[in-house]
């Protein structure tokens, strides 16, 4: 395969968010650099009975969509939230994120929101149901702020008797 002339690169062409956000918190004038999150082990336990027979909670990372902003305006007051199953939202405010918004949109919610996809899996009997609420984790850059949120989730999927949570992040 020839080489072209225009795709010859002297420097990495990517973005190293680790090297990225360490000098952001060292510009910022941090006492410490940024950590990222580690976990020696993780929370997660095997189904005591058949997929056929589980209540799925969906967890996403976007937001409910409550306005139109055609400069990605941030959303105020981002909280963890639940929302009907049944009231499905057609969009979902995903502006304010950092994503490739020139390679892919979020013009379809099911893409990070799969609640179709789940009511027919459990139309064909591979699960046995969707919860009736679904979870939202707004994106935050705070380890602590995320400890807290998924707190808050595990108690709502105690409560509806959640057998999995799936988290499909933005």
């Amino acid at each position: 395969m020839a080489e072209r002339a225009d795709r010859q690169v002297t420097h990495r062409s990517h973005v190293s968010y680790i090297d990225k956000s360490r000098e952001y918190y060292e510009a910022s004038g941090y006492d410490q650099p940024y950590r990222w999150a580690a976990f020696n082990e993780a929370p997660f336990t095997p189904l005591t009975k058949p997929l056929a027979e589980c209540n799925v909670a969906v967890i996403t990372t976007t937001y409910l969509h409550h306005h139109d902003s055609a400069h990605g305006a941030p959303a105020t007051d981002k909280v963890v939230y639940h929302h009907p199953v049944a009231d499905r939202p057609e969009r979902m405010f995903t502006s304010d994120l950092s994503w490739d918004k020139q390679a892919t949109h979020t013009d379809d919610p099911e893409s990070f929101l799969p609640l179709g996809a789940l009511t027919a899996l459990v139309e064909d009997g591979k699960i046995g149901q969707l919860n009736h609420r679904f979870f939202g984790v707004p994106t935050e850059y705070s380890q602590r702020r995320t400890g807290l949120d998924a707190a808050t989730i595990g108690e709502w999927c105690a409560e509806d008797q959640v057998d999995i949570a799936l988290l499909v992040p933005l």
